[in-house]
């Protein structure tokens, strides 16, 4: 079936076909896409055309091209989220119908250097706590966290606590409360020591969520990078007119 029934770009008439041909089941998720010769051809586009069309489609993570291989249909995130509030990763994993759970690596303190100082506004000679986790759905990885935080803000057995959330240990005295994050997104490709603990493949990318976490004195408390597996995460912002 061509597809030259509007007056829009080709392209974009050829992004939507294929975007229905996938939401159909004609083609289906990691399965391998006809090649851009039998896919102009039955379209009844150049290739030249199609090929900016599957551009687009890799940009919105529809698709992967695999050099000297083909281009495959990306699965579907599981877990989709806004960012406009803070929202823990077990609550997202839990609102798809999944059991969330943790794995943690390592917890140890180091003494502050310049780049704490700064960003904590912490004295020289304060420990820094690092606490590393693999935060799983259904026991599978899908989330690998770095978190650093003052220990001073922190519960003197937290270590031992295993279960215990970062934010509901920072709270537990009452006098740091966490109003709100910054957060900077940034696509990250295969990260040979991430990606082998969340036990993705190369062609997996990884979205880093890096998170400055301030309570109510402006003052940042926590600071995360948490790399999410692109094929089970997504992230929209509502963005208002002003």
């Amino acid at each position: 079936m061509t597809i030259k029934s509007d007056h829009r770009h080709l392209y974009l008439q050829v992004i939507d076909h294929l975007k229905a041909d996938i939401d159909n089941g004609i083609f289906k998720e990691n399965e391998k896409l006809p090649s851009e010769f039998e896919l102009s051809k039955s379209l009844g586009v150049s290739r030249a055309t199609l090929r900016e069309a599957l551009r687009l489609l890799e940009e919105e993570n529809i698709i992967v091209r695999r050099h000297g291989v083909g281009t495959f249909v990306n699965p579907k995130p599981v877990f989709t989220s806004g960012i406009e509030q803070l929202t823990s990763i077990a609550s997202m994993i839990k609102e798809a119908g999944m059991i969330p759970g943790t794995v943690y690596l390592s917890s140890t303190k180091t003494i502050s250097n310049e780049e704490d100082i700064k960003r904590f506004q912490c004295d020289e000679g304060d420990c820094i706590l690092t606490i590393k986790r693999v935060r799983t759905a259904n026991d599978e990885p899908v989330v690998y966290c770095v978190d650093q935080v003052p220990s001073m803000h922190m519960p003197r057995d937290y270590e031992k606590r295993q279960d215990s959330s970062i934010f509901s240990a920072l709270e537990e005295t009452g006098d740091i409360h966490v109003a709100y994050a910054v957060t900077y997104i940034n696509p990250v490709g295969y990260h040979p020591e991430v990606s082998a603990i969340l036990k993705s493949e190369q062609d997996v990318s990884l979205l880093l969520l890096t998170q400055l976490h301030y309570d109510d004195n402006d003052r940042v408390v926590l600071y995360s990078k948490n790399y999410f597996r692109a094929d089970k995460f997504s992230f929209h912002v509502v963005r208002k007119r002003v």
